[in-house]
């Protein structure tokens, strides 16, 4: 490959040099002939400007020649490649002009002769890298280095040889396409890039081809455009595919570079694959005793489509008139699953045939597809509980019916062949106060409570039955008990009544609206009559209207009410129910009389007006309320004072004030000796308290003698002593 590429860049060069020198002579006498007439068109125009009033018009002298210089990319040889020649009229021959050279790549990519002005490439270039390069010449006297000319800008441009491969920058590709696509559907689209020169040649000018994937796939050779080349590609077939797009430069042409990829190519599935079931016949056994909603079998049929396109739905079609069964689907699964709606019963039917299709939730290009399938299920037979006859019993009775009256019947069967007894029995959850019996054998249900409607109307009880070989064997059903009313109750007042009548009322004035209640609820609806007691029919003071709706009004019969001649009046009324038998009550009406405005409304009906007549203002009664309390004072002062005054002085003056020590040298009497010694004797000589010390004892007085006293043996003032002695004595001879 590298010996190829060298011949052909030699080849590519000789011709250029071929170009080049034919085309030099022309390239070299046009710049002369433009350099001419433009400095002719300069002098002539420098002529005649002043003799036809024009303005003189000056042009800076040009004298480069060149040619348009170009040079190979990628070339590489001995010695360096020429790129051109620069020349200036000013260059007659003479030695001492020289040719300098300035800009991009000056003296590092690109020389020059400085006597001959030819230019050279010293380096390898590539035209990816930089494509043109700008540069200044100018030629200046060789001896001073002085500029004989301005210098001049020129371009050296690198010419584009098919050096790059194209390339595909975003691959590689994944796409996909829905399975069994008409041919000419569109896959994907593809692009690749070359590096080279779009405009110049045809380098960059590529042509896309497949290498593999045929016959499946074809590519547009300009656009890149993938697109179907074989019908009924189906996934389930196969999925996916490889291709190998190849994007070749120089037109397609041999001796063109090229670039390749990949595309992933995946099927992506359509709904044309129905379900189906793996058998065509399945086969359950289903327990007689299982239970609603239980599931008691699966079945499952597959589809090769995939996601939503095998998704189905299960249904029975067939063989299930009595809705026995139903089908679900399994959203995880896919499978269907089968459940009973309604109880099995082996004694009634032991085999059951069901049709069960599967439809695929979408449809597919020739509609719904599905599948359908025999289930044969076999009902088991289980040891079932009781059967009521009813799930629901409703029993009615009167209230106040006799202890032990049959009130109902509840019956329950065991279905089974073997027919075990049945043994009934109350949930006493349901009946906490024992109202309610049942006969264990017979499921006769009686009253072991009264009932009273009025507490009461319903009664709802829960009655087990079980047989007697399998106690666990349980059923329940649920007895509601209605309480039928009967005339036990009389009616009554509706409420507490406070009736009044005003002292200037007029006769016929309505005092009251009265309405009874009765607990009882005839099936006929209430109908209360109201009378007077028997006592009470002549009364002289009110009367009663009947109003026509079970109620009454009472009316005065007379204006002359007076409170100071009767304050209330008492008014008992009859009340009668139209029951069987009829029940009535007596209640009676407290009407107080009051003083009432113009309009009828009550101002008072307290014992205060009483009082108000007689004269005395409230002003006074408090006044003769404050006298009674104040007397009442002074009396207590008094009472007070007088007691304070009447209490005796324990000690009379101050010469009584001594200290006394007694001592006593026997036993007392016990309760025999009723004369005990009382200090408080001794303290008051005079007796006061009326009693006498005691003979038997002899106490030891000492007295701490006093200023001008006599004392004893003992330091007792002996005066005082006896003459104290002669007082008590006289005393007790008084007493």
């Amino acid at each position: 490959m590298p010996k190829r590429l060298e011949e052909m860049q030699r080849d590519l060069w000789t011709y250029l040099l071929l170009v080049w020198i034919t085309c030099i002579p022309y390239s070299s006498t046009a710049p002369f002939a433009n350099q001419s007439r433009s400095l002719q068109s300069g002098a002539t125009a420098g002529h005649r400007g002043p003799n036809e009033g024009q303005r003189i018009l000056s042009r800076a002298k040009r004298g480069w020649v060149w040619n348009q210089m170009f040079v190979l990319e990628e070339f590489e040889g001995p010695d360096p490649i020429l790129v051109g020649r620069l020349h200036t009229d000013l260059d007659v021959g003479s030695k001492n002009i020289k040719y300098v050279l300035a800009g991009e790549g000056a003296g590092t990519i690109f020389s020059i002769n400085d006597k001959t002005g030819d230019i050279h490439a010293m380096k390898r270039l590539d035209r990816e890298e930089k494509a043109e390069y700008t540069l200044m010449a100018q030629v200046i006297n060789r001896d001073t280095n002085e500029p004989l000319e301005p210098p001049s800008e020129f371009i050296i441009k690198v010419q584009d040889i098919n050096d790059n491969s194209p390339q595909f920058i975003e691959g590689p590709y994944v796409a996909s396409v829905p399975e069994m696509s008409q041919v000419g559907t569109s896959v994907t689209k593809v692009t690749a890039t070359d590096a080279d020169d779009p405009v110049y040649g045809n380098s960059a000018k590529l042509v896309y081809s497949i290498l593999e994937g045929q016959p499946y796939f074809s590519i547009d050779p300009n656009t890149a455009t993938i697109g179907i080349a074989l019908p009924g590609m189906d996934r389930e077939i196969r999925d996916e595919y490889m291709v190998v797009i190849q994007a070749k430069d120089m037109g397609g042409h041999m001796g063109g570079l090229s670039g390749t990829t990949t595309v992933t190519v995946r099927l992506t599935d359509i709904n044309d694959n129905p379900p189906k079931f793996a058998k065509n016949f399945y086969d359950f056994v289903f327990p007689e005793d299982l239970g609603l909603g239980k599931p008691g079998g699966k079945v499952k049929a597959t589809d090769k489509d995939v996601g939503e396109n095998a998704k189905s739905i299960y249904s029975i079609i067939g063989g299930n008139e009595k809705g026995v069964f139903e089908i679900t689907t399994d959203s995880q699964t896919q499978e269907g699953i089968l459940m009973i709606k309604k109880p099995l019963d082996f004694e009634m039917q032991k085999h059951f045939n069901l049709t069960v299709e599967a439809t695929n939730v979408r449809y597919g290009p020739t509609g719904p597809y599905k599948d359908t399938t025999t289930v044969r299920i076999a009902v088991e037979d289980s040891d079932e509980p009781p059967i009521f006859t009813r799930p629901t019993y409703v029993l009615e009775v009167h209230e106040n019916t006799a202890i032990n009256t049959v009130i109902g019947v509840v019956t329950a069967r065991d279905p089974d062949a073997t027919g075990s007894p049945i043994r009934y029995f109350i949930d006493r959850h349901t009946d906490l106060e024992r109202q309610f019996n049942v006969n264990v054998d017979d499921g006769k249900i009686t009253l072991a409570k009264p009932l009273d409607r009025e507490t009461d109307m319903w009664h709802n009880i829960t009655v087990t039955a079980s047989e007697v070989r399998n106690n666990s064997q349980i059923s329940r059903a649920i007895v509601a008990i209605r309480v039928l009313d009967i005339n036990d109750n009389a009616p009554e007042f509706a409420a507490e009544y406070e009736p009044f009548v005003c002292e200037n009322g007029k006769p016929g004035q309505v005092v009251e609206m009265v309405s009874a209640v009765d607990k009882d609820d005839p099936i006929q609806g209430h109908y209360f009559e109201y009378r007077l007691v028997p006592e009470m029919l002549n009364n002289p003071n009110f009367t009663i209207k009947n109003n026509g709706d079970n109620s009454i009004s009472i009316l005065t019969k007379h204006d002359s009410f007076r409170r100071q001649k009767q304050e209330m009046y008492f008014l008992p009324i009859i009340v009668t129910d139209n029951g069987n038998p009829p029940m009535s009550s007596t209640n009676t009406l407290t009407i107080r009389v009051c003083r009432c405005n113009k309009e009828g409304t009550i101002q008072s009906c307290n014992l205060e007006a009483y009082v108000l007549p007689i004269g005395l203002s409230m002003g006074a009664l408090i006044a003769i309320l404050a006298c009674i309390v104040l007397l009442l004072v002074i009396v207590v002062l008094f009472v007070t004072l007088r007691r304070h005054k009447n209490e005796p002085l324990i000690i009379k003056d101050d010469e009584d004030v001594r200290e006394n020590i007694i001592r006593y040298d026997d036993e007392g009497g016990g309760e025999e000796d009723t004369e005990a010694f009382d200090i408080a004797t001794l303290q008051n000589p005079d007796g006061i308290n009326g009693y006498l010390p005691r003979k038997d004892i002899k106490p030891d007085l000492q007295f701490m003698p006093r200023q001008g006293q006599h004392s004893g043996p003992n330091g007792v003032d002996i005066s005082d002593q006896s003459e104290r002695k002669k007082k008590l004595k006289r005393k007790g001879k008084k007493n």
